[in-house]
């Protein structure tokens, strides 16, 4: 009777490493398709914010304000803060934590505790993964957190101020206690830039809305300048005044993707485009604004 032969420790080592070669091709083709889908889903978050800003503009007769908030004598943010994507939630799909928030008191107040730190998948882009709450307050001049106001969840998508920084009286859709109606976007709704994504990668988003006397900050191990921004660009953001591509952002408030070759967007009236990160800037820029008559051109 012959013995059974067995590998040799040759033969082995060659079926690991044939196994090895094949793990190695695949992954990148298994990572493509992740991003792919994941592309995919955050394009339809968007599609979806879309349609809700067209819903809310149908029912009030304009889109909703960047965020709500009376002022001081200084004219700064007084509160309550709320911001574009919480006034849309009855239109997501979201009307019982739209209930669960008392919009007349602060976003900070404790009676909007547990609402405001409800993760609305619809605001969350799958390829990021931002961390479950962000701590927002006052912050030193270099960016370090000094107290918490209050923790609320996390969004990858802010609302288009233009091309100025955001807060007041912005040149694009959104801002302080706005109420834009199509016929003031007379740039074209196909032509004007309405929300777009921001990574965690870089800087923090809330759906709530502006935090009063809080200050946005970069995210842990952030490439960006941590130098803080004021309260209503944890909603807005705006398309800067320096640039190096829609994917390689310069201030916290820029858009930013965890998407590799562009950053998407939703425009007024409701489609969705990806701005690739040769897009020219000055194309942007007139994306970015309602009614500034620029010319388009370029990549975009």
């Amino acid at each position: 009777m012959r013995a059974k032969r067995g590998f040799t420790l040759i033969e082995l080592l060659v079926v690991i490493a044939i196994i090895a070669v094949l793990v190695g091709l695949l992954l990148p083709a298994v990572q493509k398709v992740r991003e792919a889908a994941a592309r995919v889903s955050c394009s339809n978050n968007l599609k979806q914010i879309g349609l809700a800003l067209q819903a809310h503009h149908d029912a009030r007769g304009a889109f909703p304000a960047g965020y709500v908030s009376g002022t001081d004598a200084a004219l700064n943010d007084t509160g309550p803060g709320w911001g574009w994507a919480a006034l849309l939630l009855p239109h997501i799909e979201q009307d019982n934590l739209f209930r669960q928030l008392n919009t007349a008191l602060p976003i900070e107040h404790a009676t909007n505790a547990a609402g405001r730190a409800q993760l609305v998948k619809p605001y969350l882009c799958p390829a990021d993964g931002p961390a479950a709450a962000v701590s927002a307050g006052p912050r030193s001049a270099t960016g370090q957190l000094l107290s918490v106001t209050c923790t609320a969840a996390p969004a990858n998508y802010t609302g288009v101020y233009g091309t100025g920084e955001p807060g007041v009286d912005g040149n694009g859709t959104f801002f302080r206690n706005s109420a834009i109606r199509i016929a003031d976007i007379t740039d074209g709704t196909s032509n004007t830039l309405v929300a777009g994504e921001r990574s965690f990668r870089f800087s923090e988003a809330l759906w709530a809305g502006a935090v009063t006397n809080a200050q946005l900050g970069a995210t842990p191990n952030s490439p960006l300048p941590n130098v803080p921004e004021n309260a209503s660009n944890y909603v807005l953001g705006h398309t800067g005044e320096m640039f190096d591509g829609p994917t390689r952002p310069r201030e916290l408030n820029h858009f930013s993707s965890a998407h590799t070759g562009g950053v998407t967007f939703v425009f007024a009236d409701g489609h969705v485009r990806l701005l690739t990160a040769s897009a020219d800037y000055a194309t942007l820029r007139a994306l970015s604004t309602r009614a500034g008559g620029e010319p388009l051109s370029g990549d975009h």
